[in-house]
């Protein structure tokens, strides 16, 4: 399973690329909100960092908008990712785009339906959001599970499902198990991927037992 990291915390987006963590990273208008800066600056921040692909969201609602924002997107890096929303004018645009050989992500995916949509418009990735999902009372790993299973039908089908809006490592660990392609997840819950009681307490036992020895490894 890939790694993409979502958000604009370029010390985080390092310190998970120095563990081998960031395949690429998302972004969203909420996020580029958040961060209180330009959003051309912030993606040209991040691109320095992520050779992977770095979605950046239009936010225009129509296809002629979208188009125009895209251009203006594609331009500040080479691995910018234009991200366009599960409508008809996003879908317009996935096909305009794929065919310039743009990587598109197509977001806000909440069914099979519109999974098999954006697949058949060329997208590059499909977001289903899991955990806005689990807030209506649905199952969101459920969804993730039928698309997987229903790209699987087609071989030759080539767009990747990129399982977003997690919320626990749970989730994570329940995505690669169905064989989702991809999971984006704030750094913090990745980061908290690593934590385990026992793996804490075997490493204090360890270095206690170290200490007793003496010795220095130098």
């Amino acid at each position: 399973m890939k790694f993409f990291v979502d958000g604009t915390d370029i010390e985080a987006i390092k310190t998970l690329s120095s563990m081998g963590l960031v395949d690429g990273v998302t972004t969203n208008p909420s996020l580029i909100a958040q961060s209180g800066q330009k959003i051309t600056h912030v993606l040209e921040q991040i691109c320095a960092h992520v050779a992977g692909p770095v979605s950046a969201e239009v936010v225009a609602e129509d296809h002629e908008g979208m188009m125009k924002e895209a251009s203006i997107l594609t331009k500040i890096a080479p691995q910018i990712t234009i991200k366009v929303p599960l409508t008809q004018a996003g879908l317009q645009t996935c096909v305009q785009l794929r065919q310039k050989n743009i990587q598109v992500n197509v977001t806000l995916c909440f069914s099979t339906a519109q999974a098999i949509l954006a697949a058949k418009a060329g997208a590059t990735y499909i977001s289903p959001f899991v955990g806005r999902l689990d807030d209506t009372g649905s199952d969101g790993l459920a969804l993730i599970q039928q698309i997987v299973e229903t790209y699987q039908n087609y071989p030759t089908l080539t767009t990747e499902v990129l399982v977003a809006s997690v919320r626990n490592v749970h989730q994570i660990v329940t995505a690669a198990e169905i064989g989702a392609d991809i999971v984006t997840a704030p750094a913090p819950l990745l980061l908290k991927m690593l934590d385990h009681p026992l793996t804490t307490a075997g490493l204090m036992k360890f270095l206690e037992d170290w200490k007793k020895t003496g010795q220095t490894i130098a």
